[in-house]
């Protein structure tokens, strides 16, 4: 077992115990002197050499116990083990017993043998007065406290027995409570001392340790006085104060410290009495913390704790680094991390303050602005040019802003502005046009000048009972409409806008209904071959008849299904009436079904598709899927694996509207298509511009060289069918010259009658051709 912390400070005060006994030299010399004398009185009054031999014999004892005092004096270096102590208090103990059992010896000598008066005095009262150094001298061991004793004691008390005489029998008896009396004392001096030094020896461990923890502490500490004057104060307090070692602090006033700290420029001179008055406050238990900003922008906090009447401890700490990281936390909850105006929260804070302290009868505004085609800037220049974009239209909307408006970016691209007072309408469409014309221009964004508009929509309202987000509605769907009508500008909120507003919002809801109760109806219109014999097949088009409002144009509820996200949901709803559909037509009929970019987004559709073509068992070969131009700009590579898994299973890919879009051409190259379906913009005109003629057989010719069927869309008249015909322009033909978008129903029949007729030339449909909107 180890020893403990205790052990070995019990060890260090026996060591110390039993240095004492060999650093007293005085002592024993002093003993000797007494000793030779008594013996050498008791020889010349009775004769007797035994006491000579008593006299030499303490005197070689004394040498000897000398000569180990010396001894020890070269081992006593401070390192003595436990072992090493105890082997020295033996030997200290074993010359104090020889001593001590010479002078019981020769007490007993003068008692049983030399019959002498002045003989047994002398011996026994040096004897006993020996005795008392065992209390005043040998008290530092037990051992040899026992031992003197005994040795003592033994000889004196036989020598007593051993005259028989009853009274000499009683004062044998009385040497033992004497002798068990300076026992007891010896050993009460020795365990008082020793508890004494323990209690020192823990004091200042204590003492030692609240001194380490005192100065090793991240706070600093002054100890008042119930005068207000310092007792104690740690390194830290110094420290922060910048207060010298060598200037002792203790017994002085928190003020002297305070102008030292000044001094030391911890603290501004001018504001001195009015720090020191408020610490002063803390510490008269007026304040229980206080927090001071001092120079350098460096905060500390200060805490009190009264002690009574005995003064206050007052424990202040560098709070610096807490307060910063508190203002970045709270700069982080207000303001944009990106722009650094308020966020939304912050800004209905400040707005919501601005609008109380107003009167009811004045206006307020509030604007909404964002970037137009922002998009196109993160997705030509990347999100890190964009997010600079924001930056620089933020920092230009500040300066031109000022403190006079609330500026806020919401998210996205969205700056959301209120206007705390408002004169008339002249002044606020004066600053309208400041913002907007001061946000629109040229920024340059590392590499790139990029041109920006912007649109803005503003509502104003009194400022009694306002409701900002009310406000906001308002100022966005003015927004709606600045957008709506080309962009570039800003608009006033009406009450029609409102009305608007809320129809197209509804109009929304019920195209939302309409796909999920699946009501959009599928209309077909044929494709015929080129002589108009047969039908090969048909492209399936969206219609949407509102119980209210009646047939709603695809160009009307496409949009609307683009902007609410849910183009996906109806291209689902189409494929799956359409891939139902054919599969109940004739094996030699196929099915073409539009995708948009949206569609193409994800691999999504192939799973769409697939699942339609399992639940109706129509072969892959009966489905043809057109894709637009418009939806191969944002990742042509990605739409063309989603077109390559499609052709793998054996659809028929089609690119359609071919030759509107800026890359047609490489398209055919790179696209895995089957079939180009040539624009009505190729056909119209076509009997009167030779150029269109030449463009359309250019593209024809290039088509079937990569080994492509052309669709000619959009003939509407038999001069254009004819000049298509004698120039072998077309595998198939789609337009009105042959037939219109048609129910299910009427095309099943139209498509059974058509091939129970024979080959010859068919004759157009009655009525005048019109103009079709594909859905």
């Amino acid at each position: 077992m180890l020893p403990t912390k205790r052990d070995n400070d019990a060890a260090e005060v026996r060591l110390s115990f039993v240095r004492s006994l060999y650093l007293q030299r005085g002592t024993p010399l002093t003993g000797l002197i007494a000793h030779v004398i008594t013996a050498s009185a008791i020889f010349a009054k009775t004769g007797d050499p035994f006491y000579l031999y008593v006299g030499v014999a303490l005197t070689l004892i004394w040498a000897v116990r000398m000569f180990g005092m010396l001894a020890f004096d070269r081992r006593d270096d401070g390192e003595f083990t436990l072992a090493q102590t105890i082997r020295w208090e033996r030997y200290y103990v074993a010359g104090s017993v020889v001593v001590a059992g010479t002078l019981g010896i020769m007490c007993a000598y003068a008692l049983v043998v030399s019959h002498d008066a002045f003989a047994e005095l002398a011996s026994i009262s040096i004897t006993l007065a020996s005795l008392i150094s065992v209390v005043g001298r040998n008290f530092g061991s037990r051992l040899n406290v026992d031992m003197m004793i005994l040795a003592v004691c033994v000889p004196l008390t036989a020598g007593f027995l051993i005259l028989r005489d009853p009274f000499m029998v009683v004062l044998a008896g009385l040497l033992f409570p004497l002798f068990m009396t300076t026992r007891s004392m010896a050993n009460g001096v020795r365990e008082f001392l020793f508890n004494t030094v323990m209690a020192e020896r823990k004091a200042g461990q204590l003492a030692e340790r609240f001194d380490i923890a005192l100065n090793n502490m991240s706070h600093g500490l002054f100890m008042l006085d119930g005068d207000g004057r310092i007792e104690v104060l740690n390194n830290k307090a110094r420290e922060i104060f910048r207060v010298q070692s060598t200037i002792d602090l203790r017994g002085r006033t928190l003020r002297l410290a305070l102008r030292l700290a000044a001094r030391n420029s911890i603290l501004p001179p001018e504001d001195l009495e009015n720090i020191t008055r408020r610490i002063e406050n803390l510490a008269s238990g007026r304040d229980r913390r206080l927090l001071i900003r001092f120079s350098d922008d460096v905060w500390l906090e200060f805490t009190s704790r009264l002690r009574g009447n005995h003064g206050v401890v007052l424990i202040f700490e560098d709070v610096t680094a807490r307060i910063r990281q508190e203002e970045k936390i709270l700069q982080m909850a207000r303001f944009d991390s990106l722009t650094a105006l308020p966020n939304r929260n912050w800004f209905q804070d400040l707005a919501t303050s601005r609008l109380a302290k107003l009167k009811k009868n004045r206006q307020v505004a509030l604007a909404v602005f964002d970037l137009d085609d922002f998009k196109h800037v993160n997705d030509t220049k990347g999100h890190v040019a964009g997010d600079r974009l924001l930056q620089a239209v933020a920092t230009n909307l500040k300066d031109i802003c000022g403190d006079q408006i609330i500026c806020s970016r919401f998210g996205g691209d969205e700056f959301v502005l209120f206007f705390p007072d408002v004169a008339d309408m002249t002044a606020l469409g004066e600053w309208m046009d400041k913002i907007a014309n001061g946000l629109s221009g040229h920024y340059q964004i590392d590499d790139n000048r990029i041109f920006v508009t912007v649109s803005g929509g503003v509502a104003i309202a009194m400022a009694g009972g306002t409701v900002l987000d009310d406000l906001h509605i308002k100022a966005d769907i003015a927004l709606y409409d600045a957008k709506r009508r080309d962009k570039n500008r800003w608009s006033l909120f009406v009450d029609s806008m409102d009305e608007k507003y809320s129809a197209r919002q509804k109009l929304k809801g019920d195209l939302r209904d309409a796909i999920i109760n699946g009501t959009i109806n599928v209309a077909y219109q044929p494709m015929f071959t080129p002589d108009g014999t047969r039908i090969a097949g048909a492209e399936a088009l969206s219609r949407w008849r509102h119980p209210e409002l009646g047939p709603i144009s695809p160009a009307v509820y496409i949009p609307l299904a683009e902007e609410i996200g849910i183009v996906n949901d109806l291209t689902r709803c189409m494929i799956d009436k359409a891939v139902a559909d054919c599969a109940s037509w004739s094996e030699d009929l196929f099915v073409s079904v539009n995708l948009s970019a949206y569609d193409l987004a994800t691999n999504d559709i192939v799973r769409v598709v697939d699942e339609a073509l399992s639940r109706y068992n129509l072969s892959p070969l009966r489905l043809h899927l057109e894709i637009t131009e418009s939806a191969l700009v944002d990742d042509a590579n990605s739409v063309r694996r989603i077109l390559e898994t499609f052709r793998s299973r054996g659809i028929t890919v089609a690119i359609d509207d071919f030759g509107t879009g800026y890359s047609s051409l490489s398209y055919l190259d790179i696209l895995p298509l089957n079939k180009v379906k040539i624009d009505r913009a190729f056909v119209a005109n076509i009997t009167e511009d030779g150029r269109k003629l030449k463009l359309l057989r250019g593209v024809v010719n290039l088509s079937r060289e990569l080994g492509l069927s052309v669709v000619v869309e959009g003939v509407e008249t038999d001069e254009q069918l004819k000049v298509i015909l004698e120039n072998d322009c077309a595998d198939l033909i789609q337009g009105f010259i042959f037939g219109a978008p048609m129910p299910a129903a009427s095309f099943v029949d139209l498509a059974a009658r058509m091939s129970g007729k024979q080959e010859t030339a068919p004759s157009k449909p009655a009525g005048k051709p019109a103009r079709r909107v594909r859905g």
